[in-house]
């Protein structure tokens, strides 16, 4: 990952507190617009499957999901993986998952966060996952790493 340096910062609020970055990963530019300088990191299910399908983009998302000091795993994500994992019977790709998200800082889904939850999914009509991943990354000051377009525009969310 190379850091391009600060931009004027296009958020949908127009508040001085968002920065932005022109982020590289293996040639490929993506535009961060991120609330802090946050040092965690929250993967969701797109990523994972980038990553432990060895997709185009699992080399940038590999840069998040290899720091596990830093990486935050909602149950949301953990219950979209598994799922899909054991629907496809590939128990390699399953313990590469399991390795990886276990040795992170798991994110349970309680009350509080669901509350924050259904407050993201109507204010920015996301769908349930959705919003469970995002408000999990709000609530812990994490930014959101994902492939998943329906996050483009939101504070805090990197699209490589």
């Amino acid at each position: 990952m190379l850091l391009m340096g600060p931009y004027e910062s296009k958020s949908p609020s127009q508040s001085p507190n968002f920065v932005g970055w022109f982020l590289t990963f293996d040639g490929r530019e993506a535009i961060v617009t991120a609330m802090t300088d946050s040092d965690l990191y929250l993967v969701d299910s797109s990523g994972w499957v980038e990553f432990i399908g060895d997709g185009p983009k699992s080399g940038a998302f590999g840069h998040y999901l290899n720091d596990f000091s830093r990486l935050l795993v909602p149950a949301i994500v953990v219950y979209e993986i598994h799922k899909k994992l054991l629907l496809t019977k590939n128990d390699r790709a399953l313990g590469r998952f399991i390795s990886h998200a276990f040795r992170a800082k798991q994110v349970p889904l309680d009350a509080e966060l669901a509350d924050s939850a259904a407050r993201a999914s109507i204010g920015h009509q996301l769908a349930m996952a959705d919003a469970i991943v995002y408000a999990s990354a709000q609530m812990h000051g994490a930014q959101l790493v994902t492939a998943d377009p329906d996050f483009r525009g939101l504070p805090g969310v990197i699209i490589p």
